[in-house]
């Protein structure tokens, strides 16, 4: 059921995914591949990149420093220096963008394609995880994202399954350069003793023992369901035998252990 669910999930996190915003909005920076023409002169056009310093090297006017400005600006910048260098009378510049690689959002963790994405514009949590090619099998409900605003880290966790059911996206943050997305491993359960297929299972929230018997492959010829237990580990890390109730709910990193029937 949770893999239809996040296969679901995956094609929203696929619709949501829109470019709302352009390249120009953002400062130019290392790395950025840029395509610069000016009108009716072709052999002006330059397919370059910005260096380390924040550089260009132009034809007639050598070396233009557009690193931290617009393309509006580095296109200006560039106008000025042809005409008042006697270049050209008048200069109508152009600078597309082609490649970006000074604005970049790490997502990583579980997520099909982890890596550092470029981004042209303002970014959400959702945008970036299509990116990526959505939560992977083994991932959880939840992504941790750290921003950096003013100067200041912080970090917020963020429930996906919530936001994505009630639709309230309230919680799906705006990402810029440098923010990290990391999507938590989902929590497991581990099932063994007279069990078809004991070994360790996803954990789907509020889920019982019975529900892990079923998902264990249910009870051996063997096996029986009185004198149920639970290995679990509290807060200070002691390990204690619980005994289980009807309807109980299962824990992170709980182990079940099926006893053999005594007849």
């Amino acid at each position: 059921m949770m893999n239809r669910f996040y296969v679901a999930m995956l094609a929203l996190l696929l619709a949501v995914f829109s470019l709302s915003a352009s390249a120009n909005d953002f400062p130019l920076g290392a790395g950025d591949a840029l395509k610069i023409s000016v009108f009716g002169n072709p052999d002006l056009s330059l397919d370059t990149k910005v260096s380390e310093a924040g550089n260009i090297t132009f034809p007639l006017i050598g070396d233009v420093t557009v690193g931290g400005l617009s393309t509006a600006e580095a296109e200006k910048k560039i106008s000025g220096l042809l005409t008042t260098g006697g270049f050209l009378r008048k200069a109508e510049v152009n600078i597309m963008v082609t490649e970006l690689q000074s604005q970049l959002i790490s997502v990583l963790g579980q997520v099909l394609r982890p890596g550092r994405y470029p981004i042209n514009g303002k970014r959400t949590v959702t945008d970036m995880l299509a990116v990526a090619g959505g939560v992977g099998p083994e991932g959880g409900d939840t992504a941790t994202v750290i921003r950096t605003r003013e100067g200041k880290t912080n970090k917020q966790v963020i429930n996906l399954v919530e936001m994505i059911q009630s639709s309230d996206m309230n919680s799906n943050l705006d990402l810029l350069n440098g923010d990290i997305v990391y999507v938590e491993r989902a929590p497991k359960f581990y099932i063994y003793g007279e069990v078809q297929h004991p070994g360790g299972y996803r954990l789907e929230r509020n889920m019982t023992v019975t529900q892990a018997l079923s998902i264990g492959g249910g009870l051996t010829p063997r096996g029986t369901e009185r004198g149920l237990r639970i290995k679990r580990r509290d807060t200070s890390g002691t390990v204690n035998m619980i005994d289980v109730k009807n309807g109980m709910e299962l824990q992170p990193d709980d182990v079940v252990y099926v006893k053999e029937s005594m007849f």
